[in-house]
């Protein structure tokens, strides 16, 4: 058998089929043959555990009789140190990056914020201006109310006036020197009289009527160009605040995306290591055993001798112990966590909603209850992709209990629907409700986006019952 034990150690001498990585890059290519040199190590291993007792190769131990120590074990074990090293300084830089990415995000989080905060004051403006349109509508019809009666009362006018031309205009001195017939004289005074004052009724009717009108269209004209200068610094803010974003969202992208690759290497150094530490385990195993079976032939007698020694001690401590008492195992204390979570009061209306509610924004759903995710595990959830700023309604009646930015998610609100069932709209750009208000079945609650650092405009949208999320295609309707 001693080919074997010869090819072995040189398969040993010349075997490099695993390097680790060093500093300076990727790990260093096996040579061509490198595998198979590897594979004849350990087919010689197997042949010289299975060899006689008595086999004992002259160069596995020096004269003292212990085996020799394989250089290519050393040369791993610093390897494998130096890949440690390498593991552990790339944990601190990922740590590192871990910290700025967070910094990013908390950026990210209040500019989130901020935005949500103008684009519910943009849409507190909208209303606002929904109702002044309205007004201005109302205020332009009363214009043309006045106008018809404007031009009635100029009508009236006219046809007083071309009476008072046709009668003549005598004044009331006139009348009293021609000397005409005192009832006739008194029929005509009567008569100027009311024609006078009607001419200054209508008179100042219609001065009254062009002071509204003018009053009105001075007001129209105020109000409208205040709300337009309002809108337009909010637009301005608005835009100042998305290019902040947009930045502080890219960087944000930027160190994720160093970190993602950073674990990914960690990963492959990881996997190295543990290749490594299992080869190096097989090898000190391989030389053991063969140390084993040097020392067993050298030293048969003494062993026999001390293995009959042994028996008769067993059987001694045999006869005289006694057996232990059985002990039983502890039991581990029971730990239930409180619930201190009021639901809404409910009727039950929303368990007899499934499968006829409609899905809170129109888009695609790029992800499914149940798929696999990108960056592992499994969606909880669906995610619809829409445009920002399209509307989030409320898919049923309930309660919000949570507005507020939230990280991984974004500007994150929660309705509370009640018998332990909420649903949950994530990723918004503008949140529209408040905790502790109330939503109706199809009301606007928020607008979609892409905060939390999210890359895509979309909506995450989740249905829970009892903390456990539910399938949502199952609740909905899609006709």
């Amino acid at each position: 058998m001693t080919h074997y034990k010869i090819a072995f150690y040189v398969s040993l001498k010349r075997n490099h089929s695993v390097t680790p990585l060093g500093n300076h890059g990727p790990a260093r290519r096996r040579p061509r043959h490198a595998g198979k040199r590897l594979t004849a190590a350990l087919i010689a291993a197997v042949f010289l555990g299975s060899a006689p007792a008595g086999a004992r190769p002259a160069s596995a131990e020096k004269k003292s009789g212990q085996p020799v120590a394989s250089p290519d074990i050393a040369e791993k074990k610093a390897d494998l140190g130096e890949l440690r090293s390498r593991i552990e300084g790339l944990r601190k830089e990922l740590s590192a990056n871990e910290e700025n990415r967070a910094d990013a995000g908390d950026r990210l989080r209040e500019s989130d914020r901020q935005i949500s905060r103008l684009q519910r004051e943009l849409h507190e403006l909208n209303d606002s201006r929904g109702q002044l349109e309205k007004k201005l509508k109302n205020l332009q019809q009363q214009s043309q109310e006045l106008g018809v009666t404007l031009t009635q009362q100029q009508t009236r006018l006219e046809t007083l006036l071309y009476k008072q031309y046709q009668r003549g205009t005598p004044d009331s001195l006139q009348l009293l020197l021609n000397g005409d017939d005192p009832n006739q004289m008194a029929r005509d005074l009567h008569y100027l009289s009311a024609i006078a004052l009607t001419r200054a009724e209508l008179m100042g009717e219609i001065k009254a009527t062009l002071d509204k009108k003018k009053s009105l269209a001075a007001d129209t004209k105020e109000r409208s160009a205040e709300l337009a200068d309002i809108e337009a610094e909010q637009n301005k803010r608005h835009a100042d605040l998305q290019k902040q974003r947009d930045e502080r969202q890219a960087l944000y992208a930027q160190i994720s995306s160093k970190v993602k690759a950073q674990r990914k290497e960690i990963g492959n150094l990881k996997q190295n290591e543990k290749r490594m530490t299992r080869l190096i385990d097989r090898l000190s195993r391989i030389l053991a055993a063969q140390a084993a079976q040097a020392a067993k032939a050298a030293e048969a007698a003494r062993k026999a001798e001390a293995r009959r020694a042994a028996a008769l001690q067993r059987e001694k401590e045999r006869e005289s112990s006694r057996p232990a008492p059985n002990v039983e195992p502890s039991r581990p204390r029971t730990i239930e966590a409180e619930n201190h979570y009021e639901p809404a009061p409910s009727n039950g209306s929303f368990a007899r909603q499934r499968g006829k509610l409609r899905l809170p924004v129109r888009g695609a759903v790029s992800g499914r209850f149940g798929s696999p995710r990108d960056g592992g595990g499994t969606w909880r959830g669906l995610f619809i992709r829409a445009g920002t700023g399209s509307e989030v309604k409320a898919i049923a009646g309930g309660r919000v209990v949570f507005s507020e930015w939230m990280r991984g998610f974004g500007n994150l609100l929660i309705v509370d629907h009640g018998d332990a069932y909420l649903s949950i709209y994530g990723n918004n750009d503008a949140l529209l409700k408040q905790v502790g208000q109330a939503v109706q079945g199809g009301e606007t609650v928020a607008t979609v986006g892409n905060s939390g650092g999210n890359p895509e405009s979309g909506l995450y949208f989740e249905l829970r019952h009892k903390g456990q999320p539910i399938d949502p295609m199952k609740w909905a309707s899609l006709k």
